[in-house]
């Protein structure tokens, strides 16, 4: 059997979609209030784990068992355009889990615990029988919860050697995880025929496509107010003018959006995702200020 040319490989990984969970993780440490001294190979350890290893065996996990669906949304990926020949999508997916679990395990139990129920979900996300992307509220809120919820929990505890962490950085890790059951939907637009025709029930398939764009928008927004007024009520008006001042922009964009959310689904993930990650980081900054250690 021909191998497949690294460029295959690296595209089946996406290494793009390797940034909210790396970041997600990120805001875990910054937000445990733990110093960095001698810590800081347990935050690139993490952060790797996050993206090049779990992440990365999400997208290849997807994309094996998407490959029916994506021969007519998108011909051109690596498994139906026939760059990734034969089962290789499916060994590559097994290895990545398998490697990732072993390097989990540096991390001590929260990190392997992590890690372990984060891949759970990707091939329950991906893989029949549960196949939970089939039904965009279940699939995108195990997307939300994976990416940012277990990797910003994750990193919080493993910089904390292993500890809790506090009330504050569960709530926050837990709205931010509903804000990308939206982002999620993003996603979703591109592919509406094919996912109609394969009987995915994406929420721009079972809404339609401007009722689901209302409610993506919704389910980011709304997360976001709850943060301001939690920053507020922790006695945090700066980082929580910093969050408002980050969703006034959404807002404009989210308007833009809403006009064409098909044409423009793309354009806002590249310009309004940004500014909902970076209130992430502001918010975990201002646990850090709080010294909220887990």
């Amino acid at each position: 059997m021909s191998r497949p040319a690294l460029s295959a490989v690296t595209e089946l990984f996406k290494p793009i979609t390797w940034f909210p969970p790396m970041w997600a993780f990120a805001c875990g440490v910054v937000a445990s209030g733990v110093s960095m001294d001698g810590r800081w190979w347990l935050a690139l350890v993490g952060v790797a784990l996050a993206g090049p290893l779990v992440c990365a065996t999400s997208q290849a996990v997807n994309d094996w068992f998407d490959r029916h669906v994506d021969a007519i949304n998108e011909p051109q990926r690596p498994i139906p355009s026939g760059r990734m020949p034969g089962r290789w999508g499916l060994y590559l997916a097994v290895a990545w889990t398998a490697l990732s679990l072993l390097v989990a395990t540096v991390l001590g139990p929260w990190g392997f615990g992590a890690a372990a129920i984060g891949l759970l979900l990707a091939w329950a996300y991906s893989a029949p029988p549960l196949r939970l992307k089939e039904n965009g509220w279940w699939g995108n809120a195990a997307c939300g919860i994976s990416y940012e919820g277990i990797a910003w929990i994750t990193g919080a505890a493993v910089m904390a050697g292993g500890a809790m962490p506090g009330g504050e950085s569960l709530v926050l890790a837990a709205l931010y995880s509903a804000g990308t059951h939206g982002i999620m939907t993003l996603n979703d637009f591109k592919a509406v025929a094919g996912d109609r025709r394969m009987g995915v029930r994406s929420l721009p398939v079972q809404l339609g496509v401007d009722r689901a764009a209302r409610v993506a928008c919704w389910f980011m927004a709304v997360p976001q107010v709850l943060v301001i007024g939690l920053l507020l009520h922790w006695e945090r008006p700066l980082h929580a003018a910093g969050v408002a001042a980050l969703l006034l922009v959404q807002g404009v964009l989210m308007r833009r959006f809403l006009a064409s959310p098909t044409e423009r689904a793309l354009w806002y993930s590249g310009f309004g995702v940004p500014l909902f990650v970076a209130g992430m980081m502001v918010s975990a900054f201002a646990l850090r200020s709080l010294g909220a250690a887990p």
